[in-house]
């Protein structure tokens, strides 16, 4: 197997997932790529994870929430995490992933959601589910980007995946051409539950590439309580910085 893998390097060899150059190890970023990233850390929200841009005030140590959290009385999310912020130095990396057959780069933006997800994994969710894809949309892109990290994440998290509970039901608008309220509308009862009796009582992480305005986590989130989910969590790959 070793000289297996040794052959497969020389023809193939390892490659930034952001820029192409040749690795020496398999570890997905070169050093300059992973410099350019803005990671997302602390602090941040301690419900949703969003970055406190202006950190003068804060208390060292301690955990606060942002002011959109602070007026949530029923959050449909107990906790929210993502691994960095969407910009011009991430956003290609998302793109090829999703939209230009980048799969390989799976299993290394899976590690980068498994490192921003760390306070999600001490809560010992039951299941990990990928934010669905329409039937023929999945046809035409022939893979579910968001379905390909839960594959990773189960096998580092030890925890089990759910691919076929949670489906959308209605192919409609991608969210990218819209905005706002066009987002939140589109989106209305596109989802839906198939099997309520693998889900009720569990607490399940949803699993999606980008969060920007919420709409499709949070429709997501609602048809999963109806179900009588007992907790949601969710962890994108990236989120806007608003």
């Amino acid at each position: 197997m070793f000289w297996l893998n040794a052959l497969i390097n020389l023809i193939l060899p390892p490659r930034c997932i952001k820029c192409g150059k040749i690795l020496n190890e398999h570890n997905g970023l070169c050093s300059d790529c992973f410099n350019q990233i803005q990671f997302i850390s602390a602090p941040y929200c301690a419900r949703c994870g969003r970055p406190f841009l202006n950190e003068s005030g804060l208390k060292s140590g301690k955990k606060q929430l942002c002011g959109q959290c602070l007026k949530q009385k029923r959050p449909l999310f107990t906790l929210q995490r993502s691994a960095f912020v969407y910009n011009d130095e991430s956003k290609n990396i998302i793109l090829d992933f999703k939209f230009r057959d980048k799969t390989a780069s799976a299993e290394t933006l899976a590690n980068l959601l498994f490192t921003a997800g760390h306070d999600i994994w001490e809560e010992k969710p039951d299941l990990l589910i990928p934010v669905p894809l329409h039937r023929m949309r999945l046809l035409h892109r022939r893979y579910n980007q968001s379905a390909l990290l839960v594959k990773y994440l189960a096998q580092k998290s030890d925890i089990a995946a759910d691919y076929m509970s949670l489906i959308r039901r209605q192919n409609t608008i991608p969210q990218v051409q819209l905005s706002g309220n066009a987002r939140r509308h589109n989106l209305k009862k596109a989802f839906a539950v198939r099997f309520p009796q693998n889900l009720k009582g569990k607490n399940v992480v949803l699993i999606d590439d980008v969060e920007t305005t919420g709409s499709t986590l949070n429709e997501c989130a609602h048809v999963l309580k109806k179900a009588g989910v007992r907790k949601i969590y969710a962890l994108t790959l990236a989120r806007t910085e608003i």
